[in-house]
């Protein structure tokens, strides 16, 4: 069985869904795969301990703290190496930021492969099941563009700044598909 509940955010409505015992996603109301990563339907139950624990974490987290990634239980459905991208992510500092290119080397290395593909590493972050706890929003564009974001690039934005990255040489794309 998966539940879920509701945690209010000074950036909007996220859902948090669990298996009782573990995080396996947390998605903002209305954004692109909204609710993927959990693998049945979801019942509401917002007493469990589970979701005190994460929206704990988030209200530290909202109000300027640095919580350790490491304080929630997480599960996030996907594949190998979606796992491998998620857990690069995990390693990004608060406030700091990484290219798609970087997020890829990484991979890569940890892999054992030559190279890998940026737009592979874009589709893993792209899906990241449990948004700004696994900190998706701090990969950026080769060029700084604030390229794909589930939640929507106006969300990555106040994310970044929240986290008091120098957003002074990032983007905004006006048009195409990493809207």
């Amino acid at each position: 069985m998966y539940y879920k509940a509701e945690y209010h955010s000074p950036i909007g409505v996220y859902t948090m869904a669990s298996d009782g015992e573990s995080i396996v996603g947390l998605w903002k109301t209305g954004q692109k795969f909204f609710g993927k990563g959990a693998p049945e339907s979801l019942a509401e139950k917002s007493d469990l301990d589970v979701f005190k624990l994460a929206a704990d974490w988030l209200d530290r987290y909202f109000a300027g703290e640095k919580p350790l990634i490491s304080d929630l239980p997480l599960n996030p459905a996907g594949s190998v190496f979606r796992h491998v991208v998620w857990d690069i992510l995990r390693e990004i500092p608060y406030g700091q930021i990484m290219t798609y290119g970087e997020v890829a080397k990484s991979a890569a290395e940890i892999t054992g492969k030559k190279s890998m593909s940026a737009q592979a590493v874009g589709g893993a972050v792209g899906h990241n099941p449990i948004s700004i706890i696994i900190p998706c929003h701090r990969v950026v564009g080769a060029s700084g563009s604030l390229t794909g974001y589930a939640g929507g690039i106006l969300t990555k934005l106040k994310l970044l700044e929240h986290e008091g990255a120098d957003v002074t040489k990032l983007s905004v794309p006006t048009s195409g598909t990493a809207l």
